[in-house]
């Protein structure tokens, strides 16, 4: 099995930055199409970002464009995002997950399909 442990979440201001880390356990993960998710109070758990197994690919919901990046480190077992130009909107807890299939599969398939999932991190954005 995959184990994912994410950190990096906090309190910052609207417009701030935050990076969220993955860390995965094994020597496979390289195998494995990465992505983050998060889930809002009161509203369904939904696609933020993939990348590919290389980190070639990355695929990001309309939501984000422009302000988060997707990133990874095969030789580290760390996948991250970057966000900058934090919105209120923005405030979630983000979970990392990890999937045998390719990150734009991974972004198109309902999150409860997919393979492993970490315990989640919390981002507060205040205005």
């Amino acid at each position: 099995q995959v184990q994912l442990v994410e950190s990096g979440g906090g309190l910052v201001q609207a417009g701030g930055s935050l990076r969220l880390s993955c860390a995965a356990s094994g020597r496979t993960f390289s195998s494995y199409a990465m992505g983050w998710f998060r889930q809002a109070p009161g509203m369904e758990r939904e696609f933020v970002a993939t990348v590919s197994r290389s980190g070639g690919s990355t695929y990001y919901a309309d939501s984000v464009k422009g302000r988060f990046t997707i990133s990874r480190d095969n030789a580290k077992n760390l996948v991250y995002l970057q966000m900058n130009s934090l919105k209120p909107e923005d405030t979630a807890v983000y979970y990392c997950a990890a999937d045998s299939r390719t990150a734009q599969a991974m972004a198109n398939t309902g999150y409860s399909a997919l393979d492993y999932w970490g315990k989640g991190t919390l981002v507060t954005v205040s205005s």
